[in-house]
């Protein structure tokens, strides 16, 4: 079971996407796995069998659990290791594996039994454990239902929604007992977000509790940078023109590589650098809460790359198909409060990871440019760090790279 937050401490396993005896090669998904961040699908970290599940769908199980065993390709008889041992060697987020597989020799782990085959002409319903619960109470036909989620998965709202449709439809608006309370989706989506504010505030806590931070800030001159964009955008149709907020991620990703002590993870008590740059991004979520997922090798696209994958990540992140890569692999987060009219903001760090970058309101103010005094649009920069591993000179080196990457946005 891969560790898809700070404070996550288990999850539970929803549906496998593979079973014994086929072959997964490194980036597929093989599961789905409910956390209170939501439906997450995981990925394999290496190619090779599936020899055996561990884990059946709706169990819950801690961090670190071996979910299946894999008859990892080319490995050697002498190479094996049993399943209690890869729980105890289950490594931190973002290690090799997650914590998702055993590798095993194929003489050394007997694959399951094959399950049985369905029925002529059944089809294999993909349900979360909530949803299955809130249907045998609610009294709902899963068969019945069109799931929302993941591939086509039902959800718990999904299984509401169904059963105050059903009660609207009842002779005389009669309302089952049962259903009462299931106008929408505000019970389901009440819970989820109880269950992540508590998830963060548990990091968050930890964060204030374990790291030293220090803070900065600085003021950027945008005038060259949106100028730029507004002219780049006159060229683009409207589906391909690009967002302020590109350049600023943009410049944070190539302003680490100059100043590498803020991207990475403090583990085993001490600073461990990232040689990749995956930017964490903060994503409101339309339910109420927040969820950080990465966007991976953000240094090296290009700012039309960079665009869509941001685009493509605030999508899913919106509506649950988020990887579990991508709430594992950020080596820095940036966050922005600008659209709601914030100016600073000094963001409390992920542990564990080493900063977190704040951008504000772009704001239009008095700037002295050449000796006079001009109108140009400003935005606050900020950086939260931690002090172990870096210090203000190495931050404030950081924060300058931004601005002077930002003066220069063509080379962006």
């Amino acid at each position: 079971m891969p560790r898809l937050g700070a404070d996550m401490e288990a999850g539970t396993l929803v549906a496998w996407r593979k079973q014994p005896g086929e072959h997964v090669a490194r980036g597929e998904i093989v599961a789905e796995v409910e956390t209170d961040k939501g439906l997450i699908e995981v990925e394999i970290f290496i190619s090779g069998t599936i020899a055996r599940i561990l884990v059946a769908p709706g169990e819950k199980v801690p961090v670190g659990t071996v979910l299946a065993l894999i008859d990892e390709d080319a490995v050697p008889a002498a190479a094996a290791m049993d399943a209690e041992a890869a729980t105890r060697a289950a490594g931190p987020p973002g290690a090799a594996a997650a914590g998702l597989t055993a590798r095993v020799a194929a003489a050394a782990v007997p694959a399951a039994p094959p399950s049985p085959p369905p029925a002529p002409g059944a089809v294999r319903l993909r349900v979360s454990p909530a949803a299955r619960a809130r249907a045998a109470e609610l009294g709902v036909d899963l068969a019945a239902i069109a799931g929302s989620g993941p591939e086509g998965a039902v959800t718990r709202a999904d299984v509401e929604r169904a059963a105050a449709t059903r009660a609207a439809a009842a002779p005389g608006g009669e309302v089952p007992a049962a259903a009462e309370r299931v106008a929408g989706e505000e019970p389901a989506a009440a819970e989820r977000v109880a269950r992540m504010r508590q998830a963060i505030g548990a990091a968050m806590a930890r964060s204030k509790r374990e790291i030293p931070h220090y803070y900065l800030a600085t003021t950027i001159d945008l005038g060259r940078a949106t100028s730029w964009l507004a002219s780049e955008n006159l060229s683009r149709p409207v589906s391909d023109r690009l967002l302020s907020g590109v350049l600023l991620l943009k410049a944070v990703a190539l302003a680490l590589r100059a100043t590498p002590e803020l991207n990475g993870v403090w583990q085993e008590g001490r600073a461990m650098p990232s040689p990749d740059i995956h930017l964490g991004v903060a994503i409101a979520l339309r339910g109420g809460g927040l969820i950080t997922p990465a966007l991976h090798y953000a240094d090296r696209q290009s700012l039309e790359a960079l665009m869509r994958s941001f685009r493509d990540l605030v999508t899913r992140a919106r509506t649950g198909a988020l990887r579990s890569s991508e709430l594992t692999d950020a080596t820095i987060t940036v966050t922005s409060l600008g659209e709601q009219g914030v100016e600073s903001v000094f963001g409390v760090i992920y542990p564990p990871q080493l900063a977190i970058v704040g951008f504000g309101k772009v704001v239009e103010r008095p700037w002295i440019s050449a000796g006079a005094v001009v109108a140009r649009p400003l935005v606050t920069a900020t950086l939260s760090a931690d002090h172990r591993a870096s210090d203000g000179h190495r931050g404030a080196r950081f924060l300058a790279a931004v601005d002077r990457l930002l003066q220069e946005p063509e080379r962006l």
